[in-house]
């Protein structure tokens, strides 16, 4: 596989986790951690099902590449995500060390990688990220789309029954 064929193999897995979410009600985002070729961690978004503002995707898949490894620093491992991550989610991966961010779709709302800030390639911090954005971003999208899509038409349904 090349580079561009493995990024996109992992996208998809990333995307597999956004697909679980979304079946829960959960906004579909979706994330892996990938050590030395292997997949460590997995995860996605829990915040409806926790009740807790900070079980985002990415914050769930580092915490479990942390235990899976043992250690804080993940300084040789990539992390896939399917919606470029937001300013809580974008300082965990520069506090964890992550040196590779793959990300989807842009999150013109709070995407703090490249939309509204540049959060992983600040140099006023003391790490930074090799960043590759838009792998696979329309699929990634059309998860947020439909989802939204849904629960616009559910919302519109229900008016109508009352």
């Amino acid at each position: 596989m090349n580079g561009i064929e493995q990024d996109q193999y992992y996208m998809r897995l990333a995307m597999e986790e956004a697909e679980k979410a979304a079946a829960k009600g959960e906004v579909p985002i979706g994330a892996v951690i990938v050590h030395e070729g292997t997949v460590i961690a997995r995860a996605h978004n829990l915040r409806e099902t926790t009740q807790n503002a900070i079980t985002h995707a990415e914050m769930l898949v580092i915490e479990e590449a942390c235990k899976r490894l043992g250690r804080w620093r993940l300084e040789d491992t990539h992390l896939y995500v399917t919606l470029e991550p937001c300013p809580m989610c974008a300082g965990a991966i520069l506090q964890s060390r992550i040196p590779r961010v793959i990300y989807g779709a842009r999150d013109v709302k709070a995407g703090s990688v490249d939309s509204l800030y540049r959060l992983l390639n600040d140099e006023r911090f003391n790490h930074q990220c090799e960043v590759k954005e838009n792998v696979l971003a329309d699929e990634c999208g059309q998860l947020l789309t439909n989802f939204f899509r849904a629960i616009r038409e559910n919302k519109k349904k229900k008016r109508k029954q009352l």
